[in-house]
């Protein structure tokens, strides 16, 4: 499945926004949630830059809590997702490591 992001007109954007579904991965490690979804609006706030179109979230407890990545395309977002999960799984394996020492 090709995924493509198109520009549409607001009206369209709002028809479709309740009924697509806009996740790209979603990860349990420890615990630690791992979101990438397809934002839907452009999150590039600097006025050079490709659009921000894709978001990697993690939901759990500090130091990594809300930790995000930005960006622009659907492939971009399954590398970050993977990446910020290699992330959380090498933090966690430092606690337990620290826990067991």
């Amino acid at each position: 499945m090709e995924h493509k992001a198109v520009q549409v007109d607001q009206e369209t954007w709002i028809a479709q926004a309740g009924i697509q579904d806009r996740t790209v991965a979603k990860s349990t490690i420890g615990n630690y949630l791992v979101s990438t979804v397809f934002l839907g609006l452009d999150h590039q706030w600097h006025a050079h830059g490709p659009p921000l179109l894709f978001e990697t979230m993690v939901f759990g407890k500090e130091p990594l809590n809300e930790r995000q990545e930005r960006c622009t395309t659907w492939e971009e977002a399954e590398v970050m997702h993977e990446n910020m999960c290699e992330e959380v799984r090498q933090h966690e394996n430092k606690v337990v490591v620290r826990l067991l020492k």
